[in-house]
């Protein structure tokens, strides 16, 4: 009962002054609202980073294959892995369910004499599997194609395209250095992932074994893998370890995790969110500051009225908790309006950053955890200092 009579006081007081409360809590409400949405903005960001390994699969494991030494790039050619050799992967681990080994080369592309952006890449037809990529008309790269000049275009090779011609992309020529390929698939748009050393959009992929034919410096130095979900990653990246230093000498494998990429991520996510929350814990601060210098004014102010209190038998922990509850009320309606208003920011960034919204629990929390500490800690003092007039100089104060 004592402490609705707080509220209800808190609340007269808080309106008694208008202009100064609302400049109070305006530094809460700017600095929660600050809080929220760099906390949410932040884990906007690593959700969209996630969620792109996360169309992939959680159970791919990728690796490159590179040369020991400078001198050994030399005699490269005769001590690579061959597609055979790539592919036989598959049989060391009967957790491996599929492999896709690609080749990546340097040849500028040209449509109808007019040069192209895009890379070209050498794949296998499970390839399209393993990454997700789906076509938008004709078909993929098969292993019937064999040293066949086809190619199959990712999206945005097929826009730069459609500028050129009203035709379609089927059955049309690219140039990729001095040969002629054929088109004979359009990837729809590809979700681009760091995951795999390329960009689908920007890519215009032929037969493995074609594009090893058209440079010497060509090689199967990249291989993704699907593995059961259940597989001992550990296991598996020591069996290949062994398997690709019997077939090849002197080279260096790099392996990428989806799983150990993801879990990398999400711990860098909890450091970033840390740091964003301190950043937006500074604005916080200041509107803290602001608080306490508002109740030391109203304490100054209103010394008369905690001298007749006091003289009529009210106790100093009634005079500390009233001055108490209205900077913890002045702190609580700041950071409730910070809450809405930092929600409102972050949604407004993902959808200017095209991301998928998502309402997290956290950063509303933390912020209103936080208005309510600043609250009772920049109040306490001034709270503390109005319990502790003495009646007589109170009422003497006027």
């Amino acid at each position: 009962m004592r402490l609705i009579n707080h509220i209800r006081e808190g609340w007269f007081n808080l309106l008694s002054s208008k202009l100064r409360s609302i400049l109070a809590l305006l530094g809460i409400l700017v600095g929660t609202a600050s809080v929220v949405a760099m906390v949410s903005a932040g884990k906007l960001a690593t959700n969209e980073a996630l969620k792109q390994f996360k169309t992939l699969g959680t159970d791919l494991l990728a690796f490159s294959v590179n040369d020991a030494s400078e001198q050994d790039s030399i005699v490269s050619k005769i001590n690579n892995l061959t597609l055979p050799d790539a592919l036989n992967l598959k049989k060391i681990n009967k957790m491996i369910i599929n492999v896709a080994p690609y080749a990546q080369l340097y040849y500028s592309t040209q449509f109808n004499g007019h040069p192209l952006n895009g890379s070209v890449l050498g794949v296998t037809e499970d390839f399209a599997d393993i990454v997700h990529i789906r076509l938008a008309s004709g078909r993929f790269i098969s292993i019937m194609d064999g040293y066949e000049f086809f190619c199959v275009i990712g999206d945005k090779v097929n826009e730069q395209i459609k500028k050129l011609t009203l035709s379609d992309a089927i059955g049309q020529h690219i140039q990729i250095g001095k040969n002629i390929f054929t088109i004979v698939g359009v990837a729809n748009p590809w979700p681009e992932n760091s995951f795999v050393y390329a960009d689908i959009n920007y890519s215009v992929m032929i037969p493995i074994l074609a594009s090893i034919s058209l440079s010497q410096y060509a090689s199967i130095s990249n291989i993704i893998l699907r593995l059961d979900p259940k597989a001992d990653i550990e296991l598996i990246q020591k069996n290949i370890t062994n398997y690709i230093n019997q077939k090849v000498q002197n080279k260096r494998l790099f392996f990428r995790s989806a799983k150990e990429l993801i879990a990398r991520m999400s711990k860098q996510s909890q450091i970033l969110t840390i740091f964003l929350g301190l950043i937006g814990s500074i604005s916080l601060l200041v509107g803290g500051i602001g608080v306490m210098n508002i109740m030391l004014v109203s304490v100054v102010e209103r010394r008369r009225e905690i001298g007749i209190r006091l003289a009529v038998g009210a106790k100093r922990s009634d005079i500390w908790a009233l001055f108490l509850v209205e900077a913890v009320m002045l702190s609580l309606l700041g950071g409730t309006l910070g809450i809405t208003v930092g929600i409102f920011i972050g949604y407004v960034m993902a959808l200017f950053s095209h991301w998928e919204f998502t309402l997290f629990l956290m950063p509303p929390l933390l912020g209103f955890t936080v208005s309510v500490a600043v609250g009772v800690f920049f109040g306490y003092y001034p709270a503390y200092k109005a319990s502790q007039l003495d009646p007589i100089e109170a009422l003497r104060s006027e």
